[in-house]
């Protein structure tokens, strides 16, 4: 399953992301915004996306905002969310290949409609590279005095 949100900066590039993932027949959920709204903010979509990746093992999460910074900030608080923003299939390779990144950030303003869709494929159809060192350094990204 993968998980889309976007704030009403991303809200266009949303849609039309959603449309052609499910043409491409990827399984797919819409977490919001579910309507234009001048100035929500960033954190609702964040929010649902990275709870719901949390809880379902194995999905992704797709988030685009304007810069996608706030977004991948949002994202990371939650424990076992490894939120990269990506702005090429590159980075978007190597984030889930040494990273395991599980949710994709993206800037709506920075990238058009095609590069977008790039940049998911690339990252939804590349696997992590299961290597010691690499697990070993995921698993310490969850460490943290408090999680309050």
């Amino acid at each position: 399953m993968i998980y889309v949100g976007a704030d009403y900066r991303g809200y266009e590039k949303k849609n039309q992301l959603l449309q052609f993932l499910a043409n491409n027949n990827y399984d797919v959920t819409d977490m919001g915004a579910y309507e234009y709204v001048e100035g929500d903010d960033f954190n609702d979509a964040a929010i649902a996306v990275a709870k719901q990746v949390r809880e379902n093992r194995g999905s992704f999460g797709v988030l685009i905002c304007d810069s996608a910074h706030g977004m991948t900030i949002q994202a990371n608080r939650f424990k076992g969310i490894r939120a990269a923003h990506c702005d090429s299939t590159e980075s978007a390779k190597l984030a889930r290949e040494h990273d395991d990144a599980n949710v994709l950030c993206l800037s709506a303003h920075f990238m058009d409609e095609v590069k977008i869709q790039e940049i998911v494929k690339a990252f939804l159809d590349t696997n992590f590279e299961n290597i010691e060192r690499r697990v070993r350094r995921i698993n310490r990204l969850d460490e943290r005095e408090d999680y309050d």
